[in-house]
């Protein structure tokens, strides 16, 4: 099952012009594992290898714990929600200060 900072490949499919597309990894936002099994979605941000020095993506690390392969940059301003079934497997898990930063981000595109 995913769980928040999870990192998962996903089959993001077919794009519109801008959008995530094909298969990429995925953060995991949520929903908290008290939503079940069973809740058929859950809610990420596409990572990107292309640095675009904006200020809504975080660095993430190619590091055993992450499974990344190249340094990655979570889209924070692309949050969306997906059916579980389009996560083909876990690849890793990003550290506390990746996970404030993405939060902090999108509580702020949230609410502003």
């Amino acid at each position: 099952m995913a769980s928040v900072d999870d990192l998962w490949l996903a089959d993001f499919g077919d794009p519109y012009p801008g959008e995530p597309a094909a298969l990429r990894p995925a953060l995991v936002l949520g929903p908290p594992d008290t939503f079940g099994a069973d809740f058929p979605f859950v809610i990420v941000v596409p990572l990107t290898t292309t640095r675009r020095g904006l200020s809504l993506h975080v660095e993430i690390e190619p590091v055993e714990e992450t499974g990344l392969d190249e340094t990655s940059y979570a889209q924070c301003e692309l949050i969306r929600s997906i059916n579980r079934r389009r996560l083909v497997h876990r690849l890793g898990q990003i550290d506390s200060n990746a996970s404030l930063r993405v939060t902090s981000i999108v509580k702020t595109l949230l609410t502003h």
